[in-house]
């Protein structure tokens, strides 16, 4: 299908220079009878395919912002589970419409998943590691697959985007309200996942890229402002949380955002914008004195008055004893979620690489390394596509989910996230914009400056080709 093909689908034809020669009159008296049009009736897959990405929508807004915990009596409503089950309702009924084909890294999640049912029988707590699979890895896996295989167009993946993006903002502002952090407890969210300050750190630095990428393609005073102060709740978040783990992943996550928005990107404003941020940042941290004790206990071990009760030296232990079971139980492990039972001390491994190993075996692991491996892959490809210098939106949300898995890698070393949602989200959102971003069909190669009338254009131009994509794809 050509691209004039594409962006005439569904509308009149431009008409023809050449004049067209005019109808002999009728011979008969009596008129033809006017032709009766009806407007085409959209077809039942294309309803299925709308109402699966709206419960989409839905799902991602519920897990990030969390509104039953906001909200009294939303909790006894199943939000999450009855949008998810349509989305995968909506999914399958559409299905057999559907040419793209599914990826390789949404396959390999899928042989992840099933990896993970062979080692139920074998595992030293079937019952626990039934549960674990069924009610927590499950989700990942069917979100996962939905986000790859429903989002079709880049207006589509923005709304997930900016959907998750907002959501940690709000979640981290109502934290910051509810606990403080510096100078009182560590703050940690409201709950869910994000009841645990280092998991909520690390949330917030995978999603810090994101805000910046909406702060820098948003267009009015109004929006940059709002994304500014969303950027500075999330610095100030990861340090309210005293998490070493997020501090660690927010200092490689901000210094991938400099790489790739500031010096590859060309936008010297980032780079100003970062020293500041530093600044503030060193000097919020200089007036909690306990935070600055905790992060010199990553270099000097466990130290007093750091409300720290040995963690370190636990972590430790808790990280050999995870490679030692790993050894001993080095195909299936002892089953997911029994590390605590099976070693009796009743703490997560706090490393998702050795969690996968111990819990799961290596061969587990190896496809979780490969999955997350053939996500970068995917935003190293869109980059070699004349799309970004296109759309500008597209080379935005690369260079954001490239810094956010970046960051994601390096805080999962210190966190146990095998079972959670978001990592696999971030996989199939590059999935998604790669294929997104492959479909595009070049018509000006001549680079434009972001936000310019050319630029927006370009955009909307973008946005109607993929409309005929659309329409011939689902």
């Amino acid at each position: 299908m050509t691209f004039q093909d594409q962006f005439f689908a569904g509308k009149t034809p431009p008409v023809s220079a050449k004049p067209v020669p005019k109808a002999k009159p009728a011979s008969s008296a009596a008129p033809p009878a006017p032709a009766t049009q009806t407007a085409p009736a959209v077809p039942a897959y294309r309803n299925r395919s709308t109402l699966a990405y709206a419960a989409l929508l839905t799902f991602s807004f519920v897990y990030y912002a969390r509104p039953e915990d906001f909200v009294p009596g939303l909790a006894l409503i199943p939000v999450a589970k009855i949008s998810g089950g349509l989305a995968l309702l909506g999914l399958l009924l559409s299905w057999g419409r559907r040419r793209a084909k599914m990826p390789i890294e949404i396959k390999l999640v899928l042989i992840l998943f099933l990896d993970m049912c062979l080692t139920v029988p074998f595992a030293f707590w079937r019952g626990g590691a039934y549960q674990v699979i069924r009610d927590d890895f499950s989700k990942a896996v069917i979100s996962a697959l939905l986000i790859s295989m429903i989002v079709s167009s880049l207006s589509e993946l923005r709304k997930l985007l900016w959907v998750q993006a907002a959501a940690i903002t709000i979640m981290n502002m109502a934290s910051i309200i509810i606990h403080p952090g510096p100078g009182g407890m560590r703050m940690w969210g409201l709950g869910g996942v994000f009841s645990n300050p280092n998991d909520f750190a690390i949330n917030i630095a995978i999603n810090f890229p994101l805000c910046v990428a909406f702060l820098l393609g948003s267009k009015g005073v109004l929006k940059k402002l709002i994304w500014t102060g969303a950027i500075l709740v999330m610095v100030y978040g990861v340090i309210a949380t005293y998490s070493r783990s997020g501090f660690i992943a927010m200092v490689i996550c901000l210094l991938i955002c400099v790489w790739e928005f500031g010096i590859r990107g060309k936008r010297p404003q980032v780079l100003i914008a970062a020293v500041v941020m530093i600044m503030l940042g060193v000097g919020l941290a200089l007036t909690t004195p306990k935070y600055i004790l905790r992060l010199k206990t990553l270099v000097g071990g466990d130290i007093t008055g750091t409300g720290d009760h040995g963690s370190m030296d636990a972590r430790r232990d808790l990280l050999m004893e995870s490679i030692h079971v790993t050894m001993q139980h080095p195909i299936l492990g002892v089953g997911p979620g029994n590390f605590q039972a099976y070693t009796k001390s009743w703490h997560v491994t706090h490393n998702t690489y050795t969690e996968l190993s111990s819990e799961a075996g290596i061969p587990a692991l190896l496809l979780f390394l490969t999955i997350l491996m053939l996500a970068f892959r995917n935003t190293a490809r869109l980059r070699k596509t004349a799309v970004l210098k296109a759309v500008p939106q597209i080379a935005l949300f690369n260079s954001a989910l490239r810094a956010g898995l970046t960051a994601y890698m390096v805080g999962a070393a210190f966190a146990s996230t095998t079972y959670s949602l978001f990592p696999y989200f971030m996989v199939a959102y590059t999935t998604a914009l790669y294929r997104i971003g492959s479909s595009w069909e070049p018509t000006d190669d001549k680079p434009v400056p972001q936000g310019s009338v050319d630029s927006r254009k370009r955009e909307k131009l973008y946005g109607k080709q993929q409309q005929g994509v659309l329409a011939g794809t689902r």
